[in-house]
């Protein structure tokens, strides 16, 4: 818990294994042991077939809403399911307590489909900026984390996006043509140009992984919830990326962005993309 006013950083410095121990655990308990073993009975659809919801999201949610409210008093937590369940407990990224933003499972549908591309996304939030972040692939057992301003590692190794190698086209992971606007297609459609190789986006968490290691050289999504974004961006930023908006503003996850935006390696590839998107290149 926060004791004697102290600040979120300081917060972090005592409690940041803690969290870690909790994102490891909720998948243990509540995620692996029924990847590739889930019931029919266990699988639903939200708002359609390509928006799914498990008992191991709904589980893993509740593990991690327990332990990281009881971790730090007067939290608040804005998970997938939840908001799901109640849309206003969005609201509060925009209030006034610290904020624990959950995706148990990013990249549901790979899950469900046996594959081992998805995540957990944990991200601590304060007014509007996030503090720290930890993207945990437990298939492969791989855990990235960062915290703001002291870089970010994966597995304990130091993570640096560094530029795109000259010459070679940019890798874009870009948001699926179903949960795009038209608007949101024709900006997209920008990036289909020599010099560029877009493609569908797996999950959101992973991709953002792939740009902070220099596998993958941007991102351009069209969408906002910030279970998907909160994590990945830090990860990114802290790896020496960065991400931007079609206004030329960074990402803000309280909402109201000009979409699609852009997490990428370095500050001229963001420039890049967000001309492309925007049709100024």
């Amino acid at each position: 818990m926060i004791e004697n006013n102290e600040t979120i950083d300081e917060f972090l410095a005592r409690h940041a294994d803690e969290v870690e121990e909790a994102v490891r655990k909720a998948a243990a308990l509540e995620i692996m042991p029924r990847w590739r073993r889930l019931a029919a009975h266990e699988v639903d659809e939200k708002a359609g077939p390509h928006d799914l919801v498990t008992d191991a999201d709904r589980k893993a949610e509740l593990y991690l809403t327990d332990v990281l409210s009881a971790m730090l008093p007067g939290s608040a937590v804005v998970g997938e399911e939840a908001v799901h369940a109640n849309p206003a407990s969005y609201e509060a990224i925009r209030g006034e307590a610290p904020v624990w933003i959950i995706d148990p499972v990013d990249g549901t549908r790979q899950f469900v489909h046996g594959d081992p591309g998805f995540c957990t996304l944990v991200a601590l939030a304060h007014h509007g900026v996030v503090h720290a972040s930890w993207t945990y692939a437990p298939a492969d057992d791989r855990l990235a984390t960062a915290v703001r301003g002291r870089g970010a590692f994966l597995d304990g190794e130091r993570l640096y996006a560094g530029p795109p190698e000259p010459g070679r086209d940019l890798r874009v992971a870009t948001s699926h043509p179903d949960y795009t606007t038209d608007e949101q297609k024709h900006a997209l459609l920008g990036l289909r140009t020599p010099g560029v190789a877009p493609r569908a986006c797996g999950s959101a968490g992973l991709e953002y992984l792939a740009v902070a290691r220099g596998e993958s050289d941007a991102t351009a999504f069209s969408w906002e919830a910030a279970w998907d974004h909160a994590a990945g961006l830090l990860l990114v930023e802290e790896a020496g990326g960065t991400h931007l908006t079609r206004t030329g503003e960074p990402f803000r996850i309280t909402g109201d962005n000009d979409l699609p935006f852009t997490a990428a390696r370095d500050a001229a590839t963001a420039r890049q993309v967000v001309a492309l998107l925007s049709g100024e290149a």
